[in-house]
């Protein structure tokens, strides 16, 4: 329907919909700056921006625009709550049904019309919007509200709108905040023009209570924690005026709606939850319902929507935010302490409409340890919808977007590892046909993949759809998949699809371990009886004993087959076994990491090559038959490599392991081809590593052996630190004549002597022999002769001829 400007303007009283509202003092502001196409607005909780901003801009449609039928603004919505509250509550000021001149688009409710002109959806919904049809026909401006809470689907329309608005410079955006970054913000928009709307909060008193215990534990929030925060709501409440209401935030349905059923009985006001899985009537209860009342809510509350009344705010101090579970495989949300930012907004509610009151569930001491702002979920979350929804707007990876940060690494690689095994994009990172319609189903990639191949096997489209349906609005699988009400069928079909690395099959008979194709292993849960043969997993966990399946269903093993059929594969497999020393070969057929068969073979030398270099890698130099002279050899050489350098070769393990090819092929060539590693010589080829010429001198700068004044040649002891100076251990009678201390590597290193007495028991240790002979020796020599009087103790060591046995042998 067209329409000029004026008759646009005349839908909207804004001075009806904008009373009482602070934003409406800015409204020229406004108009000048979405006149120059982007614009950020930064207004508190409260303030009217989500209810005053969209009728604004749609009032300020020009002639031309209208007649082309590009006069729809479109406000997104963090979550599907808001999005339908905010549609209700700006139906109610024009005094129009929702559909009409205001409509909402959420996951499958749609109520919008060709007479709409503001639509309020979810993100996700303009997403699918942007990927199907990128040019966005017949919307005039596109407003993205509560940027600040850094939703990952926020961040990446943002790119994109901003991307979009070089191929349509018509399109005007905003993004809008109750505590943003707005110069930064507006600087991703192409230095937009920034509208402050300062808080008009009214005094506000700060009651620090703290629980007794600790909030949350190892099972999640504790008990005793919502014990709390119900006698803080219930004690606070009946001290405020009559008229007013109370607002408690939670982290999340459950603490809701434990604690409206201890709040219930304990006041005279209605107890009320809000949170997502409430349906659209119980929702609007909350926030439009009868006053004075208690809203129990989750952060919906907090910057989303408001609730009307509030005076008092019971703040547990908690929020939950998504973490990607490598050990899982899925994102899930997890407890932690709220922000200050969050912490600020939530007690900013009760102080909007008069003198208002905020406990907060923890020691004031405690405030200045919370996070300043909620953690970006691009940190945090599983990116494999977001590498998908780049690849399929054809920028792989965010290259050349506008995003307020950069995704991490490791964790985009892996979301794109997932999408390629999804076959849903390439190996340049770009949208395959597949991925395309998976990126059109509003699901997980993953249950989207499953949906569309179970269809192909046979599964009734609209069954695959609802199973599909109810665990994505789950937001986590059940842990009983069986008592679900879904088709066991199609069920089983969709998660054996999803998650092809999660299908498991018993180790043994009549274990209760379960092998996954992924690698991992994990136990099946007790309630389970005599646990199946396959399993597709929808869901694990960790535990004191490893992981544990939380939910799965038996399937054949045609079917595990069938979903896993990307991780079949059947190749031969060399190994070298410790106890035999030897390489030996197998083909092996696999299902991931699941055995399936194994028949003995002979492996093809690049295999056994290759599992020669690992066991070296993981097991060291004993697999190559290394022994005592190659170890004895070694340290030598390294001794010489610290006192001389180069050209003396590094000789610690890890080196001589990284280099192995060069001085050690002709030893791994023989193991890989199946000689046992006894039959190796290791010294012959450690001495392959030895420099020429100057090896010729290896016995020289680092002898094996000594000779001392006896004429006996003494094992020299090479320690395995090169720091540390040569041993050599004997007996000191062999030593009398001996007045100057030995030194090799060319003079660098004297030689540490060990002098023994005739039953090889340590006497003294000296690297000094002159010192010795002139000092302790006297001491040695007083404690010693009368207990070997058979050997000889002479008073002047310098002189006396050497000896190796006693006096009587004359040796």
């Amino acid at each position: 329907m067209s329409r000029g400007a004026e008759s646009h303007a005349d839908e909207w009283d804004l001075e009806a919909i904008g009373c009482g509202l602070p934003i409406a003092a800015h409204a020229e502001e406004l108009r000048t700056a979405v006149q120059n196409g982007c614009a950020v607005v930064e207004a508190p909780p409260g303030t009217g921006k989500t209810t005053f901003v969209p009728p604004l801009v749609a009032s300020s449609v020009d002639p031309l625009v209208a007649s082309a039928s590009i006069s729809r603004v479109v406000v997104t919505q963090p979550r599907r709550v808001a999005a339908r509250a905010a549609a209700a509550r700006l139906a109610q000021l024009t005094g129009t049904q929702v559909g009409g001149l205001v409509g909402h688009v959420v996951r499958r409710d749609a109520r919008v019309s060709d007479r709409t002109r503001v639509e309020f959806c979810t993100t996700g919904v303009l997403l699918r919007r942007l990927l199907t049809d990128p040019e966005l026909p017949g919307i005039h401006t596109v407003i993205l509200d509560e940027v600040h809470e850094r939703h990952l689907e926020d961040d990446l329309a943002l790119g994109m709108l901003v991307e979009l608005r070089e191929l349509r410079p018509d399109l005007r955006l905003i993004a809008m905040s109750a505590t943003l970054d707005s110069d930064r913000f507006a600087r991703l928009l192409g230095d937009a023009q920034v509208v402050r709307v300062p808080s008009t909060l009214h005094p506000l008193e700060v009651r620090w209570q703290p629980p007794a215990s600790t909030p949350i534990t190892t099972r999640g929030v504790d008990h005793a924690f919502l014990d709390h925060v119900a006698d803080c709501t219930a004690d606070a409440a009946s001290g405020i005026a009559p008229d007013a209401s109370a607002l408690v935030f939670l982290p999340g349905a459950w603490e809701v709606d434990q604690v409206c059923s201890r709040l219930r009985g304990r006041t005279t006001r209605p107890v009320l939850p809000l949170h997502g899985q409430l349906d659209a009537s119980e929702q609007d209860a909350a926030i439009q319902g009868p006053e004075p009342r208690i809203v129990v809510s989750t952060a919906v509350a907090e910057s989303s929507v408001t609730v009307a009344g509030v005076r008092l705010v019971v703040d547990s101090g908690l929020a939950r935010e998504p973490r990607f579970d490598s050990i899982r495989g899925i994102t899930g949300l997890v407890t932690v302490t709220a922000s200050r930012a969050a912490a600020t907004q939530r007690a900013g509610r009760a102080a909007r409409l008069g003198p208002g009151i905020v406990i907060r569930c923890l020691a004031e001491h405690d405030w200045a340890r919370l996070p300043a702002e909620p953690t970006p979920e691009v940190r945090t979350a599983d990116l494999t919808q977001a590498a998908l929804d780049l690849a399929v707007w054809g920028a792989p990876r965010g290259r050349g977007l506008a995003l307020p940060d950069p995704f991490p690494d490791a964790a985009f690689e892996r979301a794109e590892h997932t999408l390629q095994a999804l076959d849903a994009i390439d190996a340049d990172g770009h949208a395959t046909a597949h991925g395309r319609r998976l990126a059109a189903i509003p699901a997980d990639p993953r249950l989207a993949h499953a949906q569309i191949r179970a269809v192909e096997d046979g599964i009734d489209a609209a069954r695959a759809r609802r199973v599909v349906d109810e665990l994505t609005d789950a937001r986590r699988l059940p842990d009983d998949l069986g008592r679900t009400g879904l088709d066991r069928r199609a069920l089983a079909h969709i998660v054996a699809h999803a998650f092809p690395d999660r299908i498991g099959r018993l180790r043994e008979p009549d274990s209760r371990e379960y092998l996954l194709t992924g690698g991992t292993g994990a136990e099946a849960p007790r309630a389970w009886g005599d646990p199946p043969e396959w399993v597709a997993v929808a869901d694990i966990d960790r535990g004191p004993r490893g992981a544990r399946i939380r939910s799965a269903l038996p399937i054949e093993e045609d079917l595990a087959l069938h979903a896993a059929a990307a991780l079949h594969n059947s190749r031969t497999e060399a190994t070298f076994h410790p106890r035999q020393r030897r390489v030996q070969g197998r083909r092996v057929e696999r299902l991931g990491a699941i055995e399936l068969t194994s028949t003995p073979t002979s492996p093809d030398p690049a295999t056994a090559a290759a599992a020669v270099h690992e066991a070296l890698r993981r097991d060291g130099l004993q697999v190559v038959g290394w022994d005592d002279r190659a170890e004895a050899l070694r340290t030598r050489l390294a001794f010489l490599h610290h006192h001389l350098g180069d050209p003396w070769p590094v000789m610690d393990t890890d080196h001589l392991i990284a280099t192995a090819d060069h001085w050690l092929a002709p030893e791994l060539q023989q193991l890989a081809a199946g000689t046992p590693a006894r039959d190796l010589d290791a010294t012959a080829a450690l001495r392959r590593a030895l420099p020429w010429p100057e090896a010729g001198r290896l016995d020289e700068l680092a002898p094996e052996r000594l000779e001392v004044p006896s004429g006996s040649r003494i094992r020299v002891d090479y320690p395995d630190d090169p720091e540390q100076a040569p041993v050599v251990a004997v007996k000191l009678q062999e030593c009398f004549g001996l007045t100057e201390t030995p030194r090799l590597a060319d003079g660098r290193a004297p030689v540490v002597f060990h002098l023994l007495s005739p039953a090889q028991r340590p006497l003294a240790v000296t690297d000094d022999l002159a010192s010795f002979w002139a000092g302790a020796y006297v001491h040695v020599r007083a404690e010693n002769r009368g207990r070997y009087s058979k050997h000889p103790w002479p008073e002047d060591p310098l002189t006396a001829p050497p000896q190796r046995g006693t006096k009587k042998s004359g040796r």
